[in-house]
């Protein structure tokens, strides 16, 4: 949580009591109420994406509307870190209990994206307080309305604190700031923006010429990238894509697809993708070229997600539940000519998609993502044939996972080398407006 973060305690619910008003469903205050039960979860540690699927479970009767509004207002608030935080600590005199300060945390981020519905924020928000603790309602009141009075000197205080300005937590800032001298306030401004929605074509059972058809007789307007992606002008419903259902097409990060183009495929290889889950990577490698492909994932669940997402495309692969680095669980002994190593880390490039990740995420994780990536391509090589390939992967903006990592396991390992990406010896891609933040390095093993 920011530096700045007004003490909490987890002492009211944000579920309504018993004898309180019931909001309309379709009403800006029942999404200001429902989006703040996502934030009061995540201030409390839990995922934002699994606690916004257990709220649509508990409510299947939402329309889209109701839940686009809960989302956005959820996910918005927390792409926003920092901010409201800056506003609460000059206002509150005491801590709130913890559902009325993630209710005001989404009234702020509200009243700086919409200003031109201030007032109707202020009263809506007023009567999402009254359904959580009606005796501090009119606190709620006083703050959003001192806000409104003192706009601009609140103002300067947040663009007085660096974590609030670029809505990163502080150390977050140092490290990028540091890593990309010259990038690093349009990469970190990019990630507090709305993602971008791209589509990968499976060219198993369509062209990109065709699908940008498709796309354009549905009124949806795309933009094709260097590496077929294409970008569309804004998100659509999944169930809206043309070709979706059907296994055309898939819903994936234009700078996720430059992995199976970089992998450097050839009909007939063994391939492994060693950290699979939800798939994407492994269908766009069976879509890219008929190889032998074993996808490896741990958690049950996403195993099943794999699969599913093969099924729908269309495309086969030995898709086993394992650790990657228990290679007596699961390795044949027979050794891979390709492989993914799209390892676990710290999501940092990709935190406008997942933006509890500012929230949660702490200075010492990036250090324990490192040990487990290291743990992970030390346990793999073995298993790469000489003269084969490995690409290293990750969707993470730091340094210490990225290019000091590489430098590391270089030095591990004497049979490891360095080969070229499109020209470079490591591809960075920082969050911007076509794509996330990744990073690619291709090793091989030499003969």
């Amino acid at each position: 949580m920011p530096s700045s973060k007004v003490s909490i305690p987890v002492t009211l619910s944000s579920r309504p009591a018993k004898g309180r008003p019931v909001l309309p469903s379709d009403g800006l205050g029942y999404a200001l109420l429902q989006a703040a039960s996502l934030v009061e979860t995540v201030l409390g540690g839990a995922n934002l994406t699994e606690a916004y699927e257990r709220l649509l479970r508990a409510n299947p009767g939402w329309p889209d509307a109701t839940r686009g509004a809960v989302r956005d207002l959820a996910w918005g608030t927390l792409r926003d870190y920092g901010r409201g935080d800056v506003v609460l600590r000059r206002l509150l005199h005491k801590p709130l209990p913890v559902a009325l300060h993630a209710l005001l945390l989404v009234a702020l981020h509200r009243l700086e994206h919409r200003p031109d519905q201030a007032h109707t924020v202020v009263d809506q928000a007023v009567d999402a307080a009254a359904v959580l603790a009606p005796g501090l309602k009119g606190v709620v009141n006083g703050v959003l309305r001192k806000r409104l009075r003192d706009e601009h000197e609140l103002a300067a205080l947040v663009e007085a604190d660096e974590a609030a300005r670029y809505r990163h937590p502080a150390w977050w800032v140092a490290q990028v700031r540091a890593a990309w001298p010259g990038d690093w306030e349009a990469a970190l401004e990019a990630g507090n923006q709305r993602p971008p929605m791209a589509l990968r074509v499976n060219r198993t059972r369509a062209s990109v010429e065709a699908v940008e058809a498709e796309l354009r007789n549905a009124g949806i307007g795309s933009r094709r990238l260097a590496n077929d992606a294409l970008v569309l002008d804004k998100p659509v419903p999944v169930a809206s894509l043309p070709g979706f259902a059907t296994g055309r097409v898939s819903v994936q990060d234009a700078g996720a697809q430059w992995a199976a183009r970089w992998l450097d495929l050839a009909p007939g290889q063994r391939v492994l993708d060693a950290c699979a889950a939800p798939g994407g990577k492994a269908a766009h490698i069976l879509e890219t070229k008929p190889v032998e492909l074993v996808a490896l994932e741990l958690d049950p669940k996403r195993v099943q997600r794999i699969r599913d997402n093969l099924e729908r495309l269309g495309l086969d692969a030995q898709v086993l539940r394992a650790d990657c680095r228990a290679l007596d669980t699961w390795w044949d002994g027979r050794p891979f000519d390709r492989i993914l190593a799209d390892v676990p880390c710290s999501a940092s490039g990709v935190a406008r998609r997942h933006p509890d990740i500012k929230w949660l995420r702490r200075r010492e994780d990036v250090r324990r993502f490192a040990a487990q990536q290291a743990d992970i391509v030390d346990a793999l090589w073995p298993t790469l044939a000489p003269g084969g390939r490995m690409l290293y992967v990750t969707c993470s903006v730091f340094n210490e996972e990225n290019t000091a990592q590489i430098a590391r396991l270089s030095a591990r390992h004497p049979d490891l080398e360095r080969l070229e990406i499109d020209g470079r010896l490591e591809r960075q891609l920082l969050p911007a407006t076509d794509h996330d933040g990744f990073f690619y390095a291709l090793l091989g093993k030499r003969r």
